[in-house]
């Protein structure tokens, strides 16, 4: 009898194919204490444990296909880089030494730390590295559990055709399995921001994560049916649903057929409509991605992630350093470069001060630099000498009350005075922006707009603070809901004040990037979109498509509406039965 189960659709396109699932037991860490002087033997294992997970990650680096995306080998970048760290690296060593731990047990320790660190992040890109860590720790113990290998038992060579289902899938494992033929991945754990998430987006992967219990209800060999885009998986199907589903396939490789021509092409609506398609960045390193997609510009760098997994934030010359790289790169572009959104809670081992309770209210972001005056100034200098290089904007999150923006400014003229007395070349009007990602901020738009050169609404945040929930968290983020009545007058009211008052607006949350808002978005006045560069092109498809002045009206429907339902369906019906131009 067919089922169907639900999880997050995170890369879109359908697959059917046969299941493997990829059962991995749960590891089972011993504890136990290490005879004085066998402690340096332990030490020698744990480093060659170490060692063999560098060299597995290394060969699979080595061995992706050089038509993959720039994100496989950015992914596993990142995952060598967390185990070159000194928090994964050294650390436990210091316990085996000092306590007299086994090796598994000093590992699983600092790995818990570290992950506790992790969850008290209120961000949910940076609360998202604790699986990071978590991944590449549980390689290092299966390789000091059973050091004559684990892959080989874990992963068959043979999985051509297969849709393979797992409890989590780590970007190394996204990347071998693809390679050995997979069509699909589904799993009982992850979200939609995970590295794996964004890499089967961009390997092309129909994948549906968080879908519990899968592993429990699927067997080897069931035949499956994923929709990645609506984030349904069947089991054993009909023959009438798989008739639909292979229809359905077929259209959504003419779509992909269509989106690689589209590449070179501008993002203007049917009648006439101008609308810029930027890019988020996290580093430096993320630029591949933005020159694949074409992106006319930088709408979001996250510069927190220069000061994760150090001791002391970076100074000046080394973040001028990454954003000048960042800017070279884009001549005549725009780079919007968001100042430090962090806070204690994020990052225990920079000294900065402590936080409330709640970090989600706590001293983060504009907050915790407008305290640490020293530490923000260093950012501001080095972004404000970076913007000699080319088109920068200045960007300050978390923005919520008009006081904020002033001593802002303050701070950037003092610095910009020092720059002129010292003779260090900086673009003298540097556009300087604020996330509206707070309610406040929204509700009192007009009054911001007044006072800064442009607006990026930060969906992410905006969301979560109006409905008094955590997206993360499995237990409510079925709350989660862009469509909110209370969410889109938001939106409205703040693109509505940046258009009396002249200045640009942007989105640069998830909603920016998601195909299923975009002529809703467009109806309501919004013209720059950021986002990820993988979901440029779908984006782009959509707003050459449309007509705005049609839209517009359509939007005007959605806004009367007062029924949740009946916006949900008003939006269904501007972007047709969902089998157009948003599948896939």
């Amino acid at each position: 009898m067919m089922l169907a189960l639900h999880g997050k659709g995170v890369s879109s396109g359908i697959a059917i194919g046969r299941a493997y699932v990829l059962k991995r037991e749960r590891l089972k860490i011993p504890e136990y204490v290490i005879p004085a002087a066998f402690v340096e033997d332990e030490v020698q294992r744990f480093l060659e444990a170490v060692e063999t997970t560098r060299r597995e990650l290394s060969d699979i680096r080595d061995h992706i296909p050089p038509d993959a995306p720039v994100e496989a080998a950015s992914f596993l970048d990142t995952h060598l880089l967390i185990l070159n760290d000194t928090m994964v690296s050294d650390a436990p060593i210091k316990d085996i030494r000092d306590n007299q731990w086994n090796a598994e047990f000093a590992l699983k320790t600092q790995s818990d730390r570290l992950i506790a660190v992790f969850e008290g992040m209120e961000d949910p890109y940076l609360r998202n590295k604790k699986i990071d860590v978590a991944q590449v720790v549980e390689r290092v113990l299966r390789n000091l559990l059973n050091p004559d290998g684990h892959e080989a038992e874990l992963i068959p060579d043979e999985l051509d055709g297969r849709v393979v289902v797992a409890n989590d899938l780590a970007p190394a494992d996204a990347v071998t399995l693809k390679n050995k033929g997979i069509v699909a991945f589904v799993t009982n754990l992850g979200g939609p921001i995970s590295h794996t998430a964004i890499l089967s987006r961009s390997l092309g992967i129909p994948a549906i994560v968080a879908v519990h219990g899968a592993t429990r209800y699927i067997d080897n060999n069931d035949v499956l049916i994923v929709d990645g885009k609506r984030g349904i998986l069947f089991v054993a199907p009909d023959t009438i649903v798989i008739s639909e589903y292979e229809r359905r396939a077929r259209k959504i490789e003419r779509l992909q057929r269509e989106l690689k021509a589209l590449r070179t092409s501008e993002a203007i609506s049917r009648d006439g409509v101008t609308v810029q398609l930027l890019a988020n960045i996290e580093l430096p390193e993320d630029m591949a991605g933005v020159h694949q997609a074409l992106a006319s510009g930088i709408g979001l760098y996250r510069t927190e992630f220069l000061f994760m997994n150090r001791k002391t934030p970076p100074d000046e010359e080394e973040q001028f350093a990454a954003y000048v790289k960042v800017i070279r790169e884009l001549p005549g572009q725009p780079v919007t470069i968001r100042t430090l959104d962090l806070g204690a809670d994020k990052h225990a081992d920079i000294d900065l001060p402590t936080t409330a309770v709640n970090p989600a209210l706590g001293l983060r972001a504009v907050r915790l630099c407008l305290q640490e005056v020293g530490l923000f100034k260093v950012q501001l200098r080095a972004i404000l000498r970076a913007s000699a290089f080319g088109t920068v904007r200045l960007m300050i999150p978390m923005l919520s009350n008009i006081d904020e923006i002033a001593r802002v400014v303050e701070l950037v003229r003092e610095v910009q005075e020092e720059l002129l007395r010292t003779g260090v070349d900086f673009d003298t009007d540097i556009p300087i922006g604020g996330m509206i990602e707070v309610p406040a901020a929204a509700v009192s738009a007009d009054l911001f707009a007044a006072h800064l050169d442009f607006l990026s609404i930060g969906t992410n945040d905006l969301i979560q603070y109006t409905l008094a929930i955590d997206r993360v968290d499995d237990t409510v983020n079925y709350l989660y809901d862009p469509l909110h009545p209370s969410v889109l007058r938001l939106i409205a009211m703040t693109i509505d004040a940046a258009d009396k008052q002249g200045i640009p607006v942007a989105m640069c949350g998830e909603m920016a990037g998601d195909t299923r808002y975009t002529r809703l978005l467009l109806g309501l006045g919004l013209r720059e979109f950021s986002m990820h560069p993988s979901a440029l092109l779908e984006i782009k498809k959509i707003v050459r498509e449309s007509a705005i002045a049609d839209l517009k009206q359509q939007s005007a429907q959605v806004m009367a509406a007062r029924d949740p339902r009946a916006v949900q369906m008003l939006v269904e019906r501007m972007n047709g039965d969902g089998d157009g131009a948003t599948e896939g």
